[in-house]
């Protein structure tokens, strides 16, 4: 008798099998939706390979040298955290172990290793509310860095979208403290969008910086499949445009990476949109994966191409361009600054 009145079970059906396995809300929200319901992600479908193995020329040496071991002795000393060593770049040796010290290069790491934001190519950790900023940053990071006998220094931080200002007067107030104790130190800030407020674009720009630095990552049409949905192509455009506004001498800078799956053509509409923001250096790298929950690489760019795009950009007017598979956005940057941006500028002046 049970059976009688036990419902009967029901059969998936193959339209609702069909619905489960389908794209979500959010993936329409994005227009990351073709019109048969598949997702579609450019930069895999621009691989070449399933087993794309690592080319030669991204192997490299062991970093040595007196200069290399004496600014590690340093910044530990110093109690200094540098992005070169937490990131494992490949040219640490290179920009540590230079013969001159004072073009030396090393990128510090400012308010926390935390970042409110999830790009799919950095391995930074990801938290919606990392720990307080600490009150005493600016001052003890400008003391080190005084002591330290770098004549160029980085600055970088991670993207704080939980505070009002995004961390600009925090960041600002680094390099104010910088200046003040040590003029001669020339001073690079890789600063985020600061969700498109412009305003503390101004307070970083007035800060007495040597160079803006804002990454666009990669061209336009793949950026919302590369970057964290709230860090747009234009937003980033807008910054580095309101940089030099703001401050119409301030050298201002971007960096590029390569091997997503970019067509020649949108690299180069990239160089014409930051030609007409004026700004003057670029650099262009390799991606490589940082761990596999990241996303693969598409495509291992060759040396060649690097130099053509480093041709390119020279051609297009800018002052200076790093392009090579290993170059990272702070590579060399003290030496590309004082030995190409600096001289160029002087002599330019000497002639007017």
């Amino acid at each position: 008798m049970r059976a009688l009145f036990t419902s009967p079970r029901r059969k998936t059906t193959r339209f609702s099998d069909k619905l489960n396995k389908g794209p979500s809300f959010d993936d329409f929200v994005r227009g990351d939706v073709a019109r048969n319901g598949n997702v579609i992600d450019p930069v895999l479908a621009a691989r070449k390979s399933e087993n794309n193995r690592l080319p030669r020329w991204l192997k490299v040496e062991i970093p040595k040298g007196k200069n290399f071991n004496k600014i590690k002795e340093d910044l530990r000393g110093l109690k200094l955290h540098t992005v070169c060593e937490e990131a494992r770049c490949p040219n640490i040796g290179e920009c540590w172990g230079g013969k001159d010290k004072s073009k030396a290069t090393a990128t510090i790491m400012l308010m926390g290793d935390q970042c409110t934001r999830g790009c799919r190519f950095c391995s930074v950790k990801t938290n919606r509310q990392p720990p307080p900023l600490d009150p005493e940053e600016p001052e003890n990071t400008a003391e080190a860095i005084a002591k330290w006998g770098l004549g160029y220094v980085v600055l970088t931080t991670v993207d704080r979208d939980d505070l009002v200002d995004g961390g600009a007067r925090h960041f600002a107030s680094t390099v104010i403290k910088i200046k003040e104790k040590a003029s001669q130190i020339l001073v690079e800030c890789l600063a985020g969008d600061f969700r498109g407020d412009m305003d503390m674009v101004a307070i970083m720009a007035r800060s007495g910086l040597d160079v803006f630095a804002h990454n666009l990552e990669t061209v336009e049409d793949l950026t919302p499949f590369v970057r964290d949905r709230r860090a747009t192509y234009q937003q980033s455009l807008k910054v580095l445009t309101h940089a030099k506004k703001v401050v119409p001498g301030l050298v201002t800078k971007t960096s590029i990476m390569l091997g997503f799956g970019e067509t020649d053509d949108q690299v180069e509409k990239t160089l014409r949109d930051l030609r007409e923001a004026e700004v003057d250096i670029v650099t262009f790298g390799q991606y490589m994966r940082p761990t596999k929950r990241h996303m693969k690489v598409a495509e291992y760019v060759t040396p060649e191409k690097f130099d053509f795009w480093q041709k390119k950009a020279m051609d297009m007017g800018f002052l200076y361009c790093a392009s090579a598979p290993l170059v990272r956005s702070s590579y060399r940057a003290g030496e590309a600054f004082i030995e190409n941006v600096l001289k160029k500028r002087n002599s330019a002046s000497s002639t007017d």
